[in-house]
C-alpha cells in the first residue's frame, strides 16, 4: 500500500479500535460509572432490551434500507450532523420513560443511525444499490467497540467480522436474488439476530445509564448524541476498510491493519 493508503488504514484503526460504548458514556457524564452499566439492569429487562433491539432493526432495515434505492452513488463528504440532531432529540424524549420509551425511541433511533451510517458508505464509494453495502450498513451496529475487561481475541474489528462473515455471506446471496421484502428469510432472520445480539448489549448499556438518578432525560439527548457518534465513528473505520479491500485485496489490507500497534 502507499503512503495515503497506509494513513487511511491507520485512521480506521484508531476508530473501530476505540474505547466501547460504555467508556464514552461515562465519559460523557463525568463519572465513573461503567461498572455500574453492567450490573444495574435485572435479566428480565435485559431479555426486554434483547427482543426490542431485534424488532427495531427489522423495522430500521426495512426503513432505512429500502429507501436507499432512491439515493445516487455519487461519492460526496457525508453530512452528519442533521443525524446526529435527530437522535438527540428522540433521546431526550424517550430518556422520561426508561425501557417503555425505549420500545418507542429505538426504533427511530436505529433507522436515522442507519441513514448516517448509509451517507458515510457512499462517502467511501460504496454503492447504495448494491445489497451487500447494505447488509454492511447493518453490520456496522454489531461494532460495539472494546470494554477495559476484552483481550481483544473476541471483540477486535476483524474478529467480529470473521465472526460475521458466513451469514453476511448467505444474507447477501438470499437479498441478491429476492430482496429484503422478506423478512422471515432464514438468513436475514439469522443475520439480525446475531447483530442485535451485540446491538443490544451496548443499547442497555444507554439504557443502564439512563436509569441513573438525575441522568434520565435531562442527558437523554447528550446521551443519543455519544451513541450516535460512535456508530459514526465505527462506519468511517469500516467503510475505509472496505474501500482499501477493493484496491489492495482483503488479506493484503487485514495483515497491514493487524500489524498496527495496539490502542
Amino acid at each position: 500500500m502507499d503512503a495515503a493508503a497506509q494513513r487511511d488504514l491507520a485512521t480506521a484503526h484508531a476508530l473501530l479500535e476505540n474505547p466501547g460504548v460504555a467508556a464514552q458514556l461515562a465519559n460523557a457524564l463525568g463519572a465513573p460509572i461503567e461498572s455500574l452499566i453492567t450490573k444495574r439492569l435485572p435479566k428480565v429487562v435485559t431479555r426486554s432490551i434483547d427482543g426490542v433491539t431485534r424488532r427495531a432493526l427489522q423495522v430500521a432495515m426495512k426503513s432505512a434500507l429500502l429507501s436507499l434505492r432512491g439515493k445516487t452513488d455519487a461519492q460526496q463528504p457525508a453530512s452528519t450532523t442533521r443525524h446526529t440532531l435527530a437522535v438527540a432529540v428522540s433521546g431526550g424524549a424517550g430518556g422520561f420513560f426508561g425501557l417503555p420509551g425505549l420500545m418507542v425511541e429505538l426504533p427511530v433511533t436505529t433507522t436515522v443511525m442507519l441513514r448516517s451510517i448509509a451517507d458515510i458508505a457512499r462517502a467511501e464509494g460504496e454503492s447504495l444499490h448494491d445489497p451487500e453495502t447494505a447488509l454492511a450498513c447493518l453490520e456496522v451496529l454489531a461494532h460495539g467497540g472494546r470494554s477495559a475487561s476484552d483481550d481483544g481475541a473476541e471483540s477486535g474489528y476483524f474478529a467480529v467480522r470473521a465472526a460475521m462473515a458466513q451469514q453476511l455471506s448467505a444474507a447477501a446471496s438470499y437479498v441478491a436474488a429476492h430482496g429484503f421484502a422478506s423478512k422471515g428469510a432464514p438468513a436475514l432472520v439469522s443475520l439480525v439476530s446475531r447483530i442485535a445480539a451485540k446491538f443490544s448489549v451496548n443499547v442497555g448499556e444507554k439504557l443502564a445509564v439512563q436509569a441513573v438518578p438525575l441522568v434520565g432525560a435531562v442527558s437523554g439527548a447528550t446521551l443519543n448524541t455519544v451513541f450516535m457518534r460512535h456508530f459514526q465513528a465505527m462506519a468511517r473505520g469500516h467503510f475505509i476498510v472496505r474501500r482499501l479491500e477493493r484496491r489492495f485485496g482483503e488479506e493484503a489490507v487485514r495483515r497491514a491493519y493487524e500489524a498496527l500497534p495496539p490502542r
